[in-house]
């Protein structure tokens, strides 16, 4: 059979993400992806400490980030991302930031952490007034409310699960009924759902449609600022950091969309 024709696999351009050993949820990363996209992973090495302020500082020190870069160049990505919201934020602004020099200075190329990019999604929709979902125990939950309070964002309520392994098992369901927890005190202008090793995809149009507010995630807003890097977007219907259109309150939602997930 003559196949010339088809000419060749589409042309791809690469972006590099650099996750905790932990991470499991490369699947959820992909559904963000445009199809001209190819995501390069690699993971920081194995530590055996549960998810802790410890565990954030072991794996995003600098030279466990520049070797997770450098292993990245052979296959050239454009920019790279740091997956991980307690590891970039553990520092505060300050260490943040240093992050991103190191990996920049490990690659030569783009570079965004998750809390970064944080940021950058409450600027872009112009949110000064935040609430906030984690599943980390309250130390680790505090230090993102200081994180944020540095950057002159005010926290207006808050809901932590206090777990320490197996965060990619959090139904849906349980993410839902944290964030009503989280609005209930106080108006905010939107809400971040913490870790990047917690599902998300699904349930961001579900609950921007019964808050009302913007609704972000930390994969999400990974995905979203590394990609914007690149000069293109990021893939997700009915998700207002992604589409303007649906900063409209209340979306119509697919049918298929409205079940499954209370």
């Amino acid at each position: 059979m003559d196949v010339t024709f088809l000419g060749g696999p589409r042309a791809q351009r690469g972006l590099g993400v650099v996750a905790p050993f932990d991470f499991a949820l490369d699947r959820e990363l992909w559904r963000w992806t445009p199809d001209d996209i190819s995501l390069h992973l690699t993971r920081t090495p194995y530590v055996p400490v549960e998810v802790s302020l410890d565990l954030a500082r072991r794996v995003s020190e600098h030279e466990t980030l520049g070797d997770a870069v450098r292993a990245l160049i052979a296959v050239t990505p454009e920019t790279v991302a740091y997956a991980c919201a307690s590891g970039s934020f553990v520092g505060g602004l300050a260490g943040e930031r240093a992050m991103c020099e190191a990996m920049t200075r490990a690659g030569a190329m783009p570079s965004v952490t998750t809390s970064g990019a944080l940021l950058e999604a409450l600027a872009e929709l112009g949110a000064l007034r935040v609430a906030l979902v984690t599943p980390y125990t309250e130390s680790v939950t505090r230090a993102l409310q200081e994180y944020v309070g540095q950057a002159g964002v005010t926290v207006t309520g808050c809901a932590f699960m206090g777990l320490t392994r197996h965060i990619w098992k959090v139904p849906y369901r349980d993410v839902a009924d944290m964030a009503r927890r989280a609005v209930r005190t106080a108006a905010a202008d939107a809400l971040f759902i913490s870790c990047t090793n917690l599902p998300t995809y699904d349930v961001i149009p579900q609950l921007e449609a019964e808050l009302r507010i913007p609704v972000i995630s930390a994969n999400q807003v990974t995905m979203w600022a590394a990609l914007r890097r690149m000069g293109t977007r990021a893939v997700g219907p009915y998700q207002a950091l992604l589409d303007e259109g649906a900063r409209q309150w209340p979306p119509v939602l697919p049918e298929e969309q409205q079940e499954g997930w209370t």
